[in-house]
């Protein structure tokens, strides 16, 4: 079975339009490190497997990627109503 393009297309338009709402007027903006974490679901007999795939447009320096895993984090519990950082 082929993979469905359309989560991760409609996620990334949602997301470049938030962006461009957010920040197109600034001059000073631009967009730097791009990360997406994307879970597969596999139907293995009886049961359903997670895998979990990550890319990044700058690999380079992997204190940078736990940085914006880190923040990520903390905006999805602030976002939950848990706090966060």
């Amino acid at each position: 079975m082929p993979l469905d393009r359309t989560k991760l297309g409609t996620t990334a338009s949602e997301q470049m339009e938030a962006l461009e709402e957010a920040y197109g007027d600034d001059d000073n903006a631009s967009v730097g490190a791009v990360l997406t974490i994307v879970e597969i679901l596999r139907q293995d007999g009886n049961d359903v497997r997670s895998d979990v795939r990550m890319r990044i447009n700058d690999a380079g320096d992997p204190y940078r990627v736990i940085g914006l895993l880190r923040a990520a984090e903390a905006t999805v519990t602030k976002s939950f109503g848990g706090g966060g950082g």
